[in-house]
Order: C-alpha cells, then structure tokens, then sequence
C-alpha cells in the first residue's frame, strides 16, 4: 500500500530528477524585500539573517514566503542594509511536487476509471450485502503501484515534449551545427518505450486503460421503440435494491433532430 509521496519518490526515480542542494548569500541595501534563488523548485528551504554577530533563523509565513517553482524569496520586511541572508536548500532540475501530484492524480484517475473494490458483510438485519468503494491511493494492490507511475511519466514526459518541440537547430557561419530536435526526438521515444511497458503489464495484469471489459448489448422494443432498462449483476446473497446502469448511447448526438418541430406521440399515419 503506497502512498502519493512514495509514489512522487519513485516517480522522481523513473525521471532520474533528484534533489540537488544549493546555497544562495545575499546581501541587504535596505530597500528591497523579493530575491530571486539560484534554483526553481525549491523544497527544504531553511533561511537565516545575519546582522553584526547576531544570527536569527527566519520563519515562512511570517517572516519571509516563497515561491518554490519560480524560486522568488519575498521577505515580510526588507533586508537591513549590509545585513546578510543565507539561503540553503534543495531543488528539482525538472518538476515541482505540485506538478508531480497533478500528474499522479490524472494518471490514477485513468488507470482505475469506473473501478470499485466490493466488500461482503452482514447488515443489523442479519442480510448479506455488499458495499462499493472508488479505489483509492491507500487500496491501491501494491502490484498495480508501478503501472500508475509509469503512465504518471509519460504525462509529464509529454509536458516536456511540448517545450522541446519549440527547439529549433542552430546552424552559424563558421560551420557549426547544434541539433537542438534531437532532445525532442529522445523524449517521444521514452515516452513510447515507457507506453509500452504500460500496455503489456496492463494486458497481463487484466488492468488499467489495457483491461479485458465485459459489457451488455442494448436492445430497443419493437413495441415502444425504446430502450429495456439494464441493471448492474448481483451475486445470489446480496439482496440490496437492484442498481440501474446506463450505457452511453452512440458516439453522440450528431443525428438529433434540432428542428424544434415536436414529434407524434401516438403512432399512426403522419
């Protein structure tokens, strides 16, 4: 059973995007209050003020705030002038958590689309039933954890494909060529190898997007020309009120009739 911060460390891992440390000295004039950090991404900060031989560690929120994706540190009050601020901490080179969780939830919602995990228990009235519940990060099968990190990486590879498809290659006077496409045509290719890798654990596995679904053929009386109503399978013992499914029916509603003319509600001659 993971939770979403091991499955961000494993995701950092498959993105080879660790943590690196940095270490940032300013110096106070007395009138400015927003630095920029030598590092975007920022996690870890620990930030402490120098003034004469007194040194005080400063605290987010009160004394000082952070933007940790643009790496903008905005003091509550201005450095004092010759003042000194030293500023360490950690970064990533390529995604900030935020980032990272949107893209783990997007994958975890695809990955478990529709699906419940049932359990069989006896109500107060001595019946058998059945309660449903949406999968979730902490019921996740272990096993599965790896498919929701990769398809996780291929959602942010593509967030980087996108930057590098605006590269262009550089070719100066003196006969140097620099092939900036090739850092483009590197990622589409992970992002395939890794596609991949998730269809064919899917297929064996039976799960996520690549699963083998079972569903009912939807039929229309001849009397009303309307569709029977379908109900969700139930085992033997579960005797909880029959739960309706609908269906999607057809691709859309491109053959709708938008005239505003109402139709015949009896049949007859027209």
């Amino acid at each position: 059973m993971a939770t979403l911060e091991d499955l961000r460390t494993r995701m950092r891992s498959e993105l080879g995007d660790r943590l690196t440390p940095f270490r940032d000295t300013i110096r106070g004039t007395g009138d400015v209050a927003e630095y920029e950090l030598s590092a975007n991404n920022v996690t870890g900060l620990e930030v402490v003020q120098v003034a004469g031989t007194t040194q005080t560690v400063l605290n987010t929120g009160t004394d000082y705030t952070l933007d940790a994706l643009n790496g903008i540190l905005t003091l509550t009050n201005p450095l004092a002038l010759d003042a000194l601020l030293l500023v360490s901490g950690q970064s990533y080179s390529l995604f900030a958590d935020d980032e990272l969780d949107m893209y783990l939830g997007d994958a975890f919602a695809q990955h478990n689309r529709g699906r419940t995990i049932s359990t069989r228990y006896r109500d107060s009235n001595g019946f058998i039933r059945y309660d449903e519940e949406p999968v979730s990060f902490d019921t996740l099968p272990p096993e599965e954890d790896v498919l929701v990190v990769y398809l996780a990486v291929v959602e942010a590879l593509w967030a980087l494909s996108t930057d590098a498809s605006t590269d262009i290659n550089v070719q100066t006077a003196d006969g140097t060529s620099v092939d900036r496409r090739q850092r483009f045509d590197q990622i589409q290719s992970q992002i395939n190898a890794l596609s991949e890798r998730y269809r064919f654990l899917c297929s064996q596995m039976n799960v996520g997007l690549y699963a083998i679904e079972v569903t009912n053929l939807r039929r229309v009386s001849l009397t009303t020309g309307r569709m029977p109503p379908l109900f969700r399978d139930r085992e033997y013992d579960d005797y909880s009120l029959p739960q309706r499914i609908l269906p999607p029916i057809g691709p859309g509603h491109q053959n709708d009739d938008e005239s505003g003319i109402p139709s015949q509600t009896t049949y007859g001659y027209f």
